[in-house]
């Protein structure tokens, strides 16, 4: 075989074809040839794919050899494509990408030097000691650079072997579906897993097999969860695709279970889909962008009589109501590759070029100057799990949170190295001056209010303490008897001559987990939420914000939305999924009763309710008018919170301390004019 025309080989299936648009590699000191073709064979439990436009995998087809050069590329190995920091969107080498089922290719291994410079993960080479980066990666004869090439032969035998291994778990039989009770092994432990018994309930039983039954496989191989899956649905709209953030709870509840396979496929293929060239109206997202979701279908085969193949269709806001790019895709992404890591141990993950590269783009795009003079994040309505227009445009808490514990679980993945030390120390100020924006001018509590209250309006002083114009008239008449006067909370948003004091669920627990608020204000959050209780929790945890938009305000700010109207959907309705959240945050601050008491409320309902995707009313007593049953998030969610307070030494490893060197990284101390004066310790 022509070693020149081979980059690497795989013998196992199912089979994948991935079509990559590529621009001119000129860059490089070459392009590709238009009939590229790369053919590859796929294991189970591995990457599908290299960055690329769209995923294909094949069945029943045939296809001559003789369509132009190819190349064996095995993906097991990490991501053999270019990414320059610089230079638009990464891409891969192939142009086009088949596979011809039934061959039997054999061919040569070709690893570049380089890879992570932390741990080497390849069993085919003895190591990579002078790798460096991943911009030093070349195909064969594209560059003056040579290969270290090494015949690799897998014989049928030892592939068979590999099928046969399994890990050894502990399992329930749930109607016929296996539910693993060894929930967990100790991560500093290498010898057999610790054993967890404990009986399963029958509403939990009921959960783990609709759960299994939202599974998506993508070329044999679980991928992810439906966001509904009710069979009785007609109109599924785009219910039947895999969301990166509704698959959150899901993820978690497969890992704390034992199941990893499908978390990190649906890791590595979320990452595969990011920076595509979708479009509305002929402008192309940011590089780094994630998809909201993405759906496998099922298409004909070009010149194949009854051959298909399935493909991964993204969808990254162009289908999306208000067309709006989301912004959380990409934070979710980092937070559950941490997860990830965490609680099965495999670091690997996080190593490879591919992932590290995915990261990189990814804050990249979160990090990128504009004219923002804040350090939160500049986003439009509709851009998180509120994805309606709800009056949340500007700086939401739910972004900023979920930003800030992103950036702090990518700078615990990332590979420090002289390429990455630079976007290192600009998260690290970016933290430090986050956390002290969110700390100092989002919190409210009795005291807070009372200063607002009072405060003085047209202040052009750098010492101004109404910093961004407030009008005290902006506290609304709820707020004033609904504060306790032990506890606060992190209003939902600030801008300037504006302050949204909605309370928001989502942002305020996120904040107590990443740690965004001081361990003062983290108390003082779950005492307003026990304080409030009726409020917030009521018949059904938990309310997504409170209070509701009622009357001229509610068709002021939604634009009189039909779903949205007043405690119902996003406007104050009640989120069962938010309860794996909650659990954490609870078990974080040391008050779990107040997890089980709310798990409690839902584990009476939502079986007999068939799984609702939220409750409607003040107090969540009715199921929403227009809820989907069988909602895959409100039952992974339930699942999870289970196992979550049945394990809380391993929900210890999902939260985040606090960072104390964050504090000393104070942004004013490296202005020398002497103009500010930091109240950083004062808050």
């Amino acid at each position: 075989m022509n070693t020149s025309s081979c980059i690497s080989i795989s013998t196992t299936k199912p089979y994948c074809r991935i079509i990559n648009s590529y621009r001119s590699l000129s860059h490089f000191g070459f392009s590709l040839p238009n009939n590229l073709i790369i053919h590859t064979n796929l294991s189970k439990s591995h990457p599908k794919s290299v960055y690329n436009h769209e995923f294909h995998c094949c069945n029943n087809r045939s296809r001559s050899q003789d369509m132009g050069r190819t190349c064996i590329v095995n993906l097991d190995r990490r991501g053999f494509n270019v990414c320059d920091w610089n230079w638009g969107h990464a891409r891969g080498f192939s142009s086009n990408f088949h596979v011809d089922k039934g061959s039997n290719s054999r061919g040569v291994l070709v690893i570049p030097q380089v890879a992570s410079d932390i741990r080497n993960h390849s069993t085919s080479v003895e190591g990579h000691v002078n790798e460096k980066g991943f911009e030093s990666i070349y195909i064969q004869g594209g560059l003056n650079v040579k290969p270290l090439v090494i015949e690799k032969i897998e014989t049928e035998s030892n592939v068979a072997k590999e099928g046969k291994e399994e890990t050894s778990y502990n399992r329930v039989e749930v109607n016929g579906s296996n539910v693993n009770t060894n929930f967990f092994k100790d991560l500093n432990e290498s010898t057999t897993p610790k054993i967890v018994e404990r009986e399963v309930s029958e509403i939990e039983k009921e959960a783990w097999q609709l759960l299994r039954g939202t599974i998506v496989n993508y070329c044999g191989n679980p991928v992810g969860t439906v966001a509904a899956n009710d069979p009785a649905d007609r109109q599924p709209l785009n219910y039947d695709q895999v969301f990166i953030r509704d698959f959150i709870p899901s993820a978690l509840a497969f890992l704390l279970n034992g199941e990893t396979e499908i978390v990190k496929n649906f890791l590595l293929h979320t990452l595969q889909l990011q920076s595509w060239e979708k479009t509305v109206d002929c402008y192309s997202p940011g590089q780094g962008l994630m998809p909201a979701s993405f759906k496998v279908k099922t298409v004909p085969l070009d010149g194949s009589d009854g051959g298909f193949e399935e493909v991964l269709d993204p969808d990254f806001g162009e289908s999306a109501i208000g067309r709006v790019a989301p912004v959380d895709s990409g934070l979710w992404w980092i937070i559950l590759l941490r997860a990830y890591g965490k609680i099965t141990g495999d670091h690997a993950l996080q190593e490879r070029v591919d992932v590290q590269t995915g990261i990189r783009l990814g804050l990249n795009l979160c990090l990128s100057d504009g004219f923002d003079m804040f350090p939160t994040l500049l986003v439009t309505d509709g851009s998180c799990m509120i994805d309606r227009r709800m009056g949340i445009h500007g700086h939401p808490l739910e972004i900023q949170a979920l930003f800030y514990s992103a950036l702090r679980c990518a700078r615990e993945m990332l590979i420090v190295n002289d390429e990455t030390k630079n976007l290192v120390a600009t998260i690290n100020n970016r933290l430090s001056a986050l956390s002290f924006h969110i700390r100092e001018y989002y919190w409210v509590d009795m005291k807070k209010i009372n200063e607002i209250y009072r405060y003085n309006t047209e202040e052009y002083s750098t010492n101004a303490v109404n910093k961004f114009n407030i009008y005290p008239d902006q506290i609304p008449s709820w707020l004033v008897d609904w504060i306790p006067e032990e506890g606060g909370y992190l209003i939902g948003n600030l801008q300037p001559a504006h302050m949204d004091f909605r309370f928001f669920t989502l942002g305020n627990l996120w904040a107590i987990i990443s740690s965004l608020g001081t361990s003062k204000q983290n108390k003082g959050i779950l005492n307003l939420i026990e304080a409030k209780w009726d409020d917030l929790i009521g018949h059904m945890p938990l309310k997504i914000c409170y209070p509701a938009l009622e009357y001229e305000e509610w068709r002021i700010i939604t634009g009189s939305d039909p779903k949205n109207t007043p405690w119902s959907y996003h406007n104050g309705g009640s989120w069962p999924t938010l309860l794996w959240q909650f659990t954490l945050a609870c078990i974080k601050m040391g008050k779990p009763e107040l997890a089980r008491k709310a798990v409690a409320l839902a584990e009476k309902r939502l079986s007999m309710d068939q799984w609702p995707e939220y409750y409607d009313t003040r107090s969540g007593r009715f199921v929403g008018k227009q809820s989907r049953l069988f909602q895959t998030w409100t039952i992974s969610g339930f699942l999870a919170s289970k196992m979550l307070l049945e394990n809380p030494d391993k929900a210890s490893l999902l939260f985040l301390e606090e960072d104390y060197e964050l504090l000393e990284i104070c942004v004013c101390a490296l202005s020398k004019t002497g103009r500010k004066k930091c109240s950083r310790f004062a808050s």
